[in-house]
């Protein structure tokens, strides 16, 4: 028995030996990438397909005009620092016989973080030509710079719709001459992201709240700027509002609507906005869809405590 023994621990040192001298495997590197960003979902008959343009550091302490102390409070509640790091999202609506886009994002206009959104369309099996129709929720940078990829238009076959709101005021060089120094540039990002549209004839304005394309209208939630608009979606009784800028960040104006923050050009008429919409949805029980919301931004509103709201973001579907 002990011979057994000494021969077993024997060939076990060997083993352990052999395994030793054996050249070490490279370790697998990091990758410190997502997965493509797209995420679907079906309304009525409608897809929709959420785009991530990407994300970007916002400074919700120097941006977001409120009570300092309870807007760092609120970032802490929810596990959050400042600077957030800010969702950039938009929007694919497949109605069947049109492809309508919300929102192209920020192309290359915005730093290296974000100008995702075309490289996630194609992730998602579409193609840039085959999107029939643009509609911007407004002409910030980050939600006009990727019409554009070299100076030409990123989406060759698509016309472009903005409230002539907005298009009378961002679009005009008058207004930009008058503008503070450190407004003027998004007067020009706005401008050379829809010259193109406009030399090839691809410019549509509208006015008010009206129908698009079958099942898509628009309707105004001006404050953030002049024509900011949200993009209404029905199909078969089932209901999504894209809202562009309506919420910045999440966890502090869900809790606190009154909360605007510097970009706005009318903060008042902006903050009766926020509650407008957020009560609304809430009341109705719809789908929303947020540009800044943590992507893909899609989910539900619902009442919280006195004047607070509450994001109830959508159940994962795997779509089989």
């Amino acid at each position: 028995m002990k011979r057994l023994f000494r021969s077993a621990l024997a060939a076990a040192f060997v083993t352990a030996s052999a395994f030793a001298t054996m050249p070490v495997l490279a370790e697998a590197p990091m990758v410190k990438t997502q997965a493509p960003g797209f995420y679907r979902l079906m309304l009525g008959d409608f897809e929709i397909t959420a785009l991530s343009d990407g994300t970007n550091k916002l400074s919700a302490l120097r941006l977001l005009q409120g009570d300092s102390a309870r807007i760092a409070e609120a970032l802490g509640r929810r596990f959050l620092t400042d600077p957030v790091e800010t969702s950039h999202n938009g929007y694919l609506v497949n109605t069947g016989s049109k492809l309508v886009l919300v929102d192209p994002g920020a192309g290359t206009m915005l730093g290296p973080t974000t100008g995702d959104l075309i490289n996630n369309l194609r992730a998602a099996g579409y193609r840039p030509e085959q999107v029939d129709e643009i509609y911007i929720t407004h002409l910030h940078t980050d939600h006009v710079g990727g019409l554009v990829a070299g100076g030409q238009r990123a989406f060759p076959n698509a016309i472009v719709r903005i409230s002539k709101r907005d298009a009378d005021y961002w679009l005009s060089e008058a207004n930009m001459r008058a503008a503070p120094e450190a407004s003027k540039r998004f007067f020009q990002t706005a401008m050379a992201a829809v010259n193109p549209y406009i030399d090839a004839g691809k410019l549509k304005v509208f006015e008010g709240v009206i129908e698009l394309v079958p099942g898509v209208r628009a309707e105004p939630a001006y404050g953030h700027t002049p024509g900011h608009t949200m993009y209404v979606v029905e199909s078969k009784n089932e209901k999504l509002v894209l809202w562009g800028d309506i919420v910045h960040v999440a966890a502090v104006q869900f809790d606190d609507p009154s909360v605007t923050i510097g970009y706005d050009v009318d903060a008042v008429l902006a903050a009766s906005e926020h509650d407008r919409a957020l009560a609304d949805a809430a009341k109705n029980g719809y789908l929303i869809g947020g540009a800044h919301i943590s992507f893909p931004g899609l989910g539900h509103v619902r009442r919280a405590i006195g004047k607070s709201f509450e994001f109830v973001p959508v159940n994962y579907s795997a779509l089989k």
